[in-house]
């Protein structure tokens, strides 16, 4: 019989569960935990410099390795200072076990010092959360919360500890659960097989049809299977933005991504599809636009792991609760040996498609001229060379984001890492953090916004630390480029706090910290900086790249309008 503390269980279970790394900042909750963690050299600690950027760096791994992101932070204002990251991986339905240290069990509700009750601040925000009462109930505990975090619908789940649980003077039996039963939580994983036969039957009838799919292929690992299923049926592909690698971007069958800023054949081709087959997507507001007016002559077929997100803004014609990987497998077996009833039909279908995406060729943006600012959309498609489309990119939040998404083509799922549902600045730069710690070997890249980046640049503390060498695109236009968009659209260009006044020298502040920096004005620069950026895949570079400030993301759907309805340039629309 092995007998340990609270704090040594914590830690002996993070090393048996085959956790590789942790994140977090120290304080008086969780101090004892800190030192079990300072006496054992199987699982790493990154000190980061902010809890935000704890949840942030865990996000990040858990979205390009599909295990789930650990963090340890104390508590009262540790705790709270990580609610955003929180909220961020449960929008996005990422796997995340949040370890927060608590004041001592007598002390709670006593407003106590550092005292917050961050189970019932968490709760909207969290897959479930979970409160120790006795130190021998750590490992079955944390077994769960890593079986919920990452099965079903991933999400985060918090671990609230207070810090009598941890003394080190009480010592109690560990033996690691190899195995956990939750009376309550029974995921489906398979879909009902009635269900997936009439969805087969009424997508080989189809006449317009179209797959759509989300990041449930990704968090699913069910993009491999998805290829299999749209190239065998010969139908077009969209994704959302959290869906973005899901199918390869480069194949003639996809449409890019869809909804607010997707493609223009992308959603032309869902307002006129008769039918759609939704994978993994929940109809999101930034996909769907106005529900009243989404995709009026299609059925829907609604396949997703968790039954709340059915019917619930979209009404699904044929509902299936399941893992996509498996109801695309039984999809597969059943249209194997079939063909679509009407060939002609599906040939006239990706007549029109070929239409739509002819009408913007060449038309996307206007590309920089000698002695005019760079656009930022010519830069993304730079960085996309330099690195040969194989690199981890993550984003912050904003114009940046929608560029990326839009001209860096992705071929493989958990490449592009991104805050889709909370929209979170500060998540690129931590975010990139977390993947490069777990992927030295490869280049990874963080589009940012100088709004962005100076909600979490005291990171580069961190990176200097622990050497991680991300690669920092800032696409500077001195302004919240975004925020200033819909200025411009919406408020007759009354530009109220969208300019970003007394911007650093991101120069002298990357040099401060010990990095390199390029500052890139024309585009005859931009070239040889990111080869001397790329040069080092251990090296963090930033690179200050000036941008038109005057640029908008096209396109744009109207507010309020169907799909159909979009802005695709300043001074057109569909």
């Amino acid at each position: 019989m092995e007998l340990l503390s609270g704090a040594d269980m914590i830690a002996r279970f993070l090393k048996d569960e085959g956790v590789e790394r942790i994140f977090g900042y120290p304080g008086g909750a969780a101090l004892h935990i800190y030192d079990a963690l300072f006496r054992q050299d199987s699982v790493q600690h990154i000190l980061v410099r902010h809890e935000q950027a704890a949840t942030h760096a865990a996000d990040g791994y858990a979205r390009a390795t599909g295990k789930p992101g650990v963090v340890l932070v104390t508590s009262g204002p540790g705790a709270t200072n990580a609610v955003t990251g929180i909220a961020t991986a449960y929008m996005d339905s990422i796997p995340m076990v949040v370890l927060c240290g608590q004041v001592a069990s007598h002390l709670i509700g006593e407003d106590a010092f550092q005292e917050t009750d961050i189970v019932g601040v968490t709760r909207p925000v969290v897959k479930h959360s979970f409160s120790i009462r006795h130190p021998s109930q750590i490992p079955e505990v944390l077994k769960k919360a890593f079986y919920l975090a990452a099965t079903g619908r991933p999400g985060p789940v918090v671990v609230d500890i207070p810090k009598d649980m941890t003394a080190p003077t009480e010592r109690y039996e560990y033996v690691y659960p190899k195995k956990v039963k939750i009376r309550s939580y029974n995921p489906v994983t398979r879909g009902h097989a009635g269900q997936i036969k009439k969805a087969v039957d009424m997508m080989l009838k189809s006449r317009r049809p179209v797959f759509y799919t989300g990041g449930g292929i990704v968090t699913g690992h069910a993009s491999e299977a998805l290829t299999d299923l749209v190239q065998r049926l010969g139908f077009p592909i969209t994704t959302t933005l959290m869906g973005i690698g899901g199918y390869p971007q480069g194949d003639r069958q996809s449409l890019g991504w869809l909804g607010m800023h997707g493609s223009y054949e992308a959603n032309m081709a869902m307002h006129h599809a008769d039918l759609i087959i939704a994978i993994g997507a929940r109809f999101d507001d930034r996909v769907t636009n106005n529900t009243s007016k989404f995709c009026p002559t299609a059925k829907i077929v609604h396949v997703d792991i968790d039954p709340s997100s059915i019917s619930k803004t979209v009404r699904a014609d044929v509902p299936i609760v399941g893992a996509a990987g498996s109801v695309i497998d039984e999809m597969i077996s059943l249209v194997q040996g079939r063909e679509p009833a009407s060939g002609e039909a599906l040939a006239e279908w990706w007549q029109s498609i070929d239409g739509w995406r002819g009408e913007r060729e060449g038309k996307l943006y206007e590309p920089s001229e000698a002695g005019e600012a760079l656009k930022p959309q010519e830069v993304i498609e730079a960085v996309y060379r330099a690195t040969r489309g194989e690199a981890f990119v993550t984003t912050d939040v904003g114009q940046h984001q929608m560029f990326a998404a839009q001209y860096y083509k992705f071929a493989k799922p958990n490449r592009f890492i991104t805050s889709g549902g909370l929209g979170t600045m500060g998540f690129g730069f931590p975010a990139a953090m977390g993947v490069k710690l777990q992927f030295p070997q490869d280049d990874v890249v963080c589009f940012t916004g100088e709004g962005s980046f100076q909600m979490m640049m005291q990171e580069l503390s961190t990176c200097k630390q622990f050497d991680v060498g991300v690669k920092i695109v800032n696409l500077n236009n001195q302004s919240l480029g975004m925020v200033r968009q819909w200025q411009d659209l919406n408020y007759k260009s009354r530009h109220a706090h969208s300019y970003m006044e007394s911007l650093p020298d991101f120069a002298k502040l990357i040099e401060a910290y010990g990095f390199t920096a390029l500052k890139v004005t024309t585009f005859d620069e931009l070239a040889p900086a990111l080869e001397r950026a790329f040069a080092d895949t251990s090296e963090l570079v930033f690179l200050d790249i000036y941008v038109d400030p005057f640029e908008h993301v096209y396109p744009m759907q109207v507010p309020l309008g169907s799909m159909r309805d979009m802005l695709l340039s300043k001074t057109e629309r569909t």
